[in-house]
């Protein structure tokens, strides 16, 4: 069994330089059985042998790889989970891996383009100090951080081009689109119009046609001839102050304050 896990490792590789996921993903469910009956999901180095470990470490990142190629975030998420033990449990064990600071930079950068920031600090603590500003993997994912904590969404934008990788490029514009919609629904509140230019140029969008796409998922009424966007305010988010009850009550606290004094 261990040897039929080392020659699908060796399959599953050659797919995956080939570029093949239809094939990669037939590899993978014949991978997994033989690592669930190897007992390799829960590993241990003293009833499964080094060799297997590192075939089956080797299969899983090349799992998560592919997941993100075949935008399965979910499945994504699972390998990233499965490759918890042998990076942090078995690091003493096996040798390093070459794709663990790649593959955590990439499940950071996940976590910021789901705004998941609480589930991100908490990734960010399993991780050596020195790694933080040291590697570019993870570096790149606390800039933007530091960069959405900022409110510098330019310097998010900017940094697109820094970006290497399909997997970080696919993450990374999911980001774009989750900072655009809260730009959008500020947006939404703080105008009740504005020109087509600034509103593509807030929003990080390259023209007017795509304005008018996105405009149009968010219900918001575009005037061609003005060149001005409207944003539609919903009503039932509408919240009414009662003023003069508030002015009123606060008067009254004032004169019962002055009695205590």
């Amino acid at each position: 069994m261990a040897a039929q896990l080392r020659s699908l490792h060796d399959q599953l590789q050659a797919d995956l330089q080939a570029s093949n996921l239809a094939k990669c993903q037939q590899v993978l469910v014949q991978a997994k059985i033989a690592m669930i009956q190897l007992g390799a999901y829960a590993p241990n180095p003293q009833q499964i042998d080094k060799d297997t470990l590192l075939a089956t470490r080797d299969i899983l990142e090349m799992g998560a790889y592919i997941s993100v190629r075949a935008k399965d975030i979910a499945s994504f998420e699972r390998y990233i989970a499965q490759l918890h033990p042998y990076y942090h449990d078995l690091g003493s064990v096996l040798p390093a891996s070459s794709q663990m600071y790649p593959l955590i930079g990439l499940n950071l950068l996940r976590l910021l383009s789901q705004n998941r920031l609480s589930d991100f600090h908490t990734a960010l603590e399993t991780i050596d100090s020195q790694q933080l500003q040291a590697n570019p993997y993870i570096k790149q994912a606390v800039d933007l951080e530091q960069f959405l904590m900022e409110g510098s969404y330019n310097k998010v934008w900017s940094s697109r081009g820094s970006v290497k990788g399909e997997e970080f490029l696919f993450f990374y514009d999911t980001l774009i689109s989750t900072v655009r919609n809260e730009i959008a629904s500020c947006s939404e509140k703080a105008y009740d119009s504005l020109p087509l230019q600034d509103a593509a140029t807030l929003l990080f969008l390259n023209n007017t046609q795509e304005l008018m796409s996105f405009a149009n998922e968010r219900g918001w009424k575009i005037n061609p001839a003005e060149q001005i966007i409207h944003f539609t305010a919903d009503d039932k988010d509408a919240v009414e102050i009662p003023q003069e009850q508030i002015i009123t009550r606060t008067l009254a606290y004032a004169r019962e304050l002055e009695r205590i004094v």
